[in-house]
């Protein structure tokens, strides 16, 4: 049976599992209205998670002919299953630059190039874009959506939405808040017990930095309670964040000192950061978290970049990162080398 909990007035929240996931289940929030009701994330495109949404679905009485869905960010546990749960009556809100990102194509390819420049062999980046879930249980947008770019106001089940904006975990990454009842549904943003994974696997934006400016963001909001996108929910939203913060704060501490060492990739640099994971050693980590390891390396060092406190070069299409002085001797000994 699928864990249904009214959390709040005409809100529920629905557990899909994410079988052999670390995260286990993304919540999906449903909040009934006697016109039209509203989906908020939805889970995978597998069979776990199809059967598990039917099912609440079905415990709670929803039509989804009457049913339109909003969709936080572009990661296919949260947005997979929408395209299998649409009626041709519905409404798709979706921000525009995830949008954007997934009507391009070609993604997985451009990523797999970008991991093989920033350390990835050919065949571990392969082996790692095979065993992603997103790859595996993803599916394709074809739908019309309806694009949000923040601030628009969605009213539903007598509550009135707005739509913010906060980029990191996304290029587009979409929160609701309701100011009179002071909920937040935050998606990936915040977490109560887990930090969002922050990846960069492309030159197009500053994960990082933007992730912490939209924790500022929603620092200033006044919010009694947080509908995350996985795991508990939680009160504490100003103390989580001002948590997140520190959390990072210390993270580009932690690689900074790696690279004192000498210039690294940032396939090599995960492989010197610590980790909450049950392996002994790099080689031991399972190769799909090698890729969410190096892309969480590479947001830190491109924030450092960006800092003056890193630089990066390419030799040999090969991304490398260092302590300005360090690279800048190499540099001068090596004339063939690139800066990025």
């Amino acid at each position: 049976m699928t864990p249904i909990e009214e959390v709040a007035a005409n809100i529920y929240r629905m557990e899909i599992p994410l079988p052999g996931n670390p995260l286990k289940a993304v919540n999906s929030y449903v909040v009934m209205d006697s016109g039209r009701n509203l989906i908020v994330d939805t889970g995978l495109n597998r069979k776990e998670c199809m059967d598990a949404m039917q099912a609440g679905l079905k415990a709670l009485n929803v039509d989804l002919e009457q049913t339109d869905f909003f969709v936080t960010h572009l990661h296919a546990d949260h947005f997979a299953l929408v395209p299998r749960l649409v009626a041709d009556s519905r409404t798709i809100y979706f921000n525009r630059p995830d949008a954007e990102s997934a009507a391009r194509g070609g993604v997985w390819a451009r990523m797999a190039e970008y991991a093989c420049a920033n350390g990835f062999s050919e065949e571990e980046s392969r082996k790692a874009l095979e065993r992603h879930p997103g790859h595996r249980h993803g599916s394709a947008l074809n739908h019309a959506l309806t694009l949000l770019d923040g601030g628009e106001i969605l009213f539903i089940g007598g509550y009135a939405f707005t739509c913010i904006s906060t980029p990191g975990h996304t290029r587009g990454h979409m929160c609701l808040y309701e100011p009179d009842r002071r909920i937040l549904l935050s998606g990936d943003h915040i977490l109560e017990d887990i930090t969002p994974n922050i990846q960069s696997w492309s030159d197009e934006m500053q994960p990082l930095r933007s992730y912490l400016a939209n924790l500022d963001k929603i620092h200033e909001l006044d919010v009694d309670i947080v509908l995350p996108g996985h795991r508990r929910i939680f009160t504490r939203c100003r103390k989580r964040i001002e948590e997140l913060k520190h959390h990072h704060k210390v993270r580009l501490e932690e690689v900074f000192e790696i690279l004192a060492k000498g210039p690294r990739s940032a396939y090599d640099t995960a492989s010197e950061m610590t980790w909450d994971i049950n392996c002994k050693s790099w080689q031991d980590f399972p190769v799909a978290q090698k890729w969410f390891a190096t892309g969480e390396a590479l947001a830190h060092l491109k924030y450092l970049v960006e800092e003056g406190r890193l630089v990066r070069e390419q030799r040999n299409g090969q991304f490398m990162f260092g302590r300005a002085g360090a690279v800048a001797g190499r540099s001068q000994r090596d004339d063939s080398a690139e800066r990025a």
